[in-house]
């Protein structure tokens, strides 16, 4: 066997002085020959762990194997049987700490780049293959879903694959959940997201929007009044997360989730062609440094801020951030301010935003978390001048679903209970998956957890348990 090449193919980006003022694709995705050069460096193991990292369980050396040998088709089949999102997958996974860590090539080289491979394949499919013809239900059984994010578009899609006529109630005005509102186009193309949802109409899964479960419809009405067999609740974490500290109701401060949401579905950055406007300054500081802290802060240099701060308690090492993600900031040039506590926001006579006073921080013995946990330097304080704060610091769920609905048990956090492996919840035949069940967490999590229930689902109606 010949000897493997150690380095992954990189992935073509545009230029960082250009992308930063645009909302176009950073990554411009693999070419054929690169498609074909890093599939060849896949080690076709006799154990192919990389799936253990999957939370979907793709069968990622099959699908590489038909990338190497020129069968797009069969690899785009096999991608598309085990997930149901594969072009977004492809684009906003984890891949470096889930099926790339385990990639056997890890021993001695750079791991097989399956994430970049997964988008070719998936763009290749969605450039030169028809959409599926519609398909009707085999069964008689109706599902309902609640919520059209990540973990209840690959249950509904499951589920749809399976037979069974699945409708999806979303309560925005157009479905994706955070696949929409919380992550930048710059990262998930909206022309890609709404190819992804049509496919998955096509298989048979109706989607509604502008009901809101809790409120426009009860939980219980889906199956007294709708006659509905079994409920997936996939609502997300939509419930900012906020510091307490002085100053948070200052104008110019936003959580990520409306900073976020306006730029995303309400197209603030084409105003006055939208509606929504986003006043953004020249000085812009986003406190966190997760995914949607890198989201938000290269979202507003985007939007014209000319400085970007993160501003982060801890230091680079406890970052949860991509990789990827963070290197690009640096690109962009987002100034990241580590070990610094933000104790209170400043504002003027007006009440817009001025400054935000922080605090230096050491990192001292590990938390319940495992990371090191900070710890304030007396004597420390000092400001930095800004005109916006985005807080970036995590969410939970929104208690209006558990409020109106009894029988539903919760976690301290107000997290819904479900089992891992089924997603069943208190109540019999509701389910729940993704993040109104973890806390906020990954979009491949989430899909894993939407398929676990569909497969469950339909266990209980068939009767397989």
């Amino acid at each position: 066997m010949p000897v493997k090449r150690a380095n992954k193919t990189p992935m073509p980006e545009r230029p960082a002085g250009i992308r930063s003022h645009d909302f176009r694709e950073v990554n411009e995705g693999y070419s054929l020959a690169h498609a074909a050069f890093e599939a060849e460096r896949c080690l076709r193991c006799q154990d192919p762990v990389c799936i253990e990292g999957c939370p979907v369980g793709i069968p990622i050396p099959d699908f590489i194997h038909a990338v190497a040998a020129g069968d797009l088709p069969g690899a785009a089949r096999q991608l598309r049987e085990a997930n149901p999102l594969p072009a977004i997958c492809g684009r906003v996974c984890p891949q470096e700490s889930q099926c790339e860590m385990l990639c056997h090539m890890v021993k001695r080289f750079r791991p097989v780049a399956i994430g970049h491979l997964e988008r070719y394949v998936a763009d290749w499919e969605r450039m030169e293959t028809p959409l599926p013809e519609p398909r009707t239900p085999t069964r008689a059984e109706k599902i309902a879903v609640i919520g059209a994010g990540p973990a209840g578009l690959v249950c509904a899609g499951e589920l749809a694959r399976l037979g069974y006529a699945v409708t999806v109630y979303e309560a925005l005005h157009a479905p994706g959940g955070v696949l929409r509102y919380g992550i930048p186009e710059f990262r998930l193309p909206k022309e890609i997201l709404d190819w992804e949802i049509e496919v998955l109409r096509r298989l048979g899964v109706e989607i509604v929007c502008n009901v809101i479960i809790g409120k426009t419809l009860t939980l219980d009405a889906l199956f007294d009044d709708y006659g509905f067999a079994a409920v997936f609740v996939g609502t997300g974490a939509g419930l900012p997360a906020f510091l307490g500290i002085p100053g948070e109701n200052l104008n110019g401060v936003f959580s990520a989730n409306e900073f976020l949401t306006r730029i995303n579905l309400m197209r603030a950055y084409d105003f006055p062609a939208a509606d929504t406007p986003l006043k953004v300054g020249r000085r812009v500081a986003v406190i966190g440094a997760g995914n949607t802290a890198m989201d938000a802060i290269r979202s507003a240099m985007r939007m014209g801020a000319e400085e970007a701060l993160i501003v982060y308690r801890r230091s680079e090492k406890e970052m949860s951030a991509r990789v990827e993600e963070y290197h690009h900031a640096i690109e962009e040039g987002v100034q990241f301010n580590w070990l610094t506590n933000p104790i209170e926001i400043l504002g003027d006579k007006e009440g817009w935003v001025t400054g935000l006073k922080c605090q230096r921080m050491r990192l001292g013995e590990p938390d319940a978390s495992g990371r090191a946990r900070p710890v304030p330097i007396e004597g420390s304080e000092f400001v930095l001048p800004v005109d916006n704060v985005v807080l970036a610091i995590g969410t939970t769920p929104n208690p209006l679903l558990i409020k109106t609905a009894s029988g539903l048990e919760t976690t301290r956090r107000g997290c819904l209970v479900a089992e891992e492996t089924t997603g069943q919840t208190s109540r019999r035949r509701i389910y729940a998956g993704g993040d109104a069940v973890t806390g906020a967490a990954t979009v491949i999590l989430a899909a894993g957890a939407g398929k676990r229930a569909a497969r469950a689902i339909h266990a209980d109606l068939s009767g397989e348990h």
